[in-house]
C-alpha cells in the first residue's frame, strides 16, 4: 500500500524510526533515573557496570526500576502492536484491544481468583487474568462468526461491546458483593507498572513474545483487508483464517500486558494513529513503529506519574487516561467528519 493520505519515502520512514528508537532509549534512561528518589546518570550507571546490594541505589535502580522498566517495554510494546493489528482487522480507526473483550474477560477472571481462591498478588492472579481475556476474545469471536458472512467488523465491534458489557456487569456484582475482591482489584484495574518484578515478566515473555512474531508478520495480510474482503479474496486471501491469526495475535499481545500490568486504556488506540501518521498506510511499516512507539507512550507516562505527585505516584493507568482522552476526541470528531 503505497499511497495514502501523503507520501511517505524509505529515507524519511527510516529517519522517523530512528528517531523513535532514540525517544524509546531516553525514556528508559529516565526510568531508571527518575523517581521519589532521582538519581543522576553517573549514579545509575554505577548500579548497572557494579550492582552492590549494599547500596541503597544500587537497590533501587536494579531491583526496583529494571524489573519495572522491563515490564513497560512489554506491556507498551504488546498493546500498541494488539491495537495496530485490530484496527486493520476491523478497518474501525475507533478500534482498540478492548474490542475482543480483553479488558473484562482478565477483569472478570482476576476478581474470580480473589474472591473464589483468595489469591491476592498479581504473579498469583496473572493466569488468571490471561485466560479471561483468552476466553474472552473466543466468545466475541464465537458470536461475531455466526451468520453467512462471519465474523465482519461490524459484527466484530457489535459483539464485543455486548460481551464486554455483560463481563462488566458480572464483575461489579463480584465486586459488590466480596470486599476482599474490591480491595484487592481496584488497584490492579487503575493499571500501574509498581509493584511487579521479575516473576511476572519471566512469566508473560514467553507468551508476548509469540504474538509479537505473530503481529509482525501480519503486514501483507492487513494491507489486503484494508482493501475490503472481496478485493482481499481476489488477491488469494483466506479472509477467515487471517482474522483467525490476527484475533490469535491480539489474544497473545493484550492478554499477556493486561495480566501483567492491568487494563491499560488508550495505548492501543492512540499509539497506532500516531504510528501510521509517521509510517504512511502500509502495515508493514505501522507495526514496528507501534512496537516502538507504544514503549515510548507508556514509560514515558509513568515517569511523569512518578514525579507530579511527589512524595507519592499516580498510577499509569491515570496518566495514560488524562493524555489518551483528548486524543481520542479529536479522533472521534474527525472520524464524524469524515477525514480519516
Amino acid at each position: 500500500m503505497a499511497g495514502g493520505h501523503r507520501p511517505t519515502s524509505a529515507r524519511r520512514r527510516a529517519v522517523f524510526f530512528t528517531l523513535a528508537v532514540v525517544a524509546l532509549v531516553v525514556v528508559c534512561a529516565l526510568s531508571l533515573a527518575v523517581g521519589a528518589r532521582s538519581l543522576s546518570p553517573g549514579v545509575v550507571l554505577n548500579a548497572l557496570t557494579h550492582y552492590d546490594p549494599n547500596n541503597t541505589d544500587a537497590l533501587v535502580v536494579v531491583d526496583k526500576r529494571i524489573p519495572r522498566t522491563l515490564i513497560g517495554l512489554l506491556a507498551g510494546g504488546c498493546l500498541a502492536l494488539g491495537g495496530a493489528v485490530m484496527q486493520g482487522l476491523t478497518r474501525n480507526p475507533l478500534a482498540d484491544p478492548g474490542i475482543l473483550g480483553v479488558n473484562f474477560g482478565a477483569a472478570l477472571a482476576a476478581v474470580v481468583a480473589i474472591a473464589v481462591f483468595g489469591v491476592t498478588s498479581p504473579s498469583g492472579y496473572l493466569w488468571f487474568a490471561f485466560a479471561g481475556a483468552a476466553l474472552a476474545s473466543v466468545l466475541v469471536y464465537v458470536v461475531a462468526s455466526g451468520g453467512r458472512e462471519g465474523a465482519t467488523p461490524v459484527k466484530l465491534a457489535l459483539a464485543g461491546a455486548a460481551v464486554s458489557a455483560a463481563l462488566g456487569s458480572v464483575i461489579t456484582a463480584v465486586q459488590l458483593t466480596n470486599t476482599a475482591a474490591l480491595d484487592s482489584l481496584r488497584f490492579w484495574q487503575v493499571g500501574s507498572l509498581a509493584g511487579r518484578g521479575t516473576d511476572v515478566l519471566t512469566q508473560v515473555a514467553p507468551l508476548a513474545l509469540v504474538g509479537v512474531v505473530l503481529a509482525l508478520g501480519l503486514g501483507r495480510t492487513l494491507n489486503g483487508l484494508a482493501l475490503g474482503d472481496d478485493l482481499a479474496r481476489g488477491l488469494g486471501q483466506k479472509v477467515a483464517v487471517s482474522r483467525l491469526v490476527g484475533a490469535v495475535a491480539v489474544v497473545l499481545l493484550c492478554g499477556s500486558a493486561t495480566a501483567a500490568v492491568g487494563p491499560l486504556v488508550f495505548v492501543g488506540l492512540v499509539v497506532p494513529h500516531v504510528a501510521r501518521y509517521f509510517a504512511g498506510p502500509d502495515y508493514r511499516f505501522i507495526l514496528p513503529f507501534s512496537l516502538v512507539l507504544g514503549p515510548v507512550l507508556l514509560l514515558g507516562a509513568d515517569v511523569i506519574g512518578r514525579v507530579v505527585a511527589l512524595p507519592g505516584e499516580l498510577q499509569v493507568g491515570i496518566v495514560i487516561g488524562l493524555v489518551g482522552a483528548p486524543f481520542f476526541i479529536a479522533l472521534v470528531r474527525r472520524t464524524r467528519l469524515g477525514s480519516l
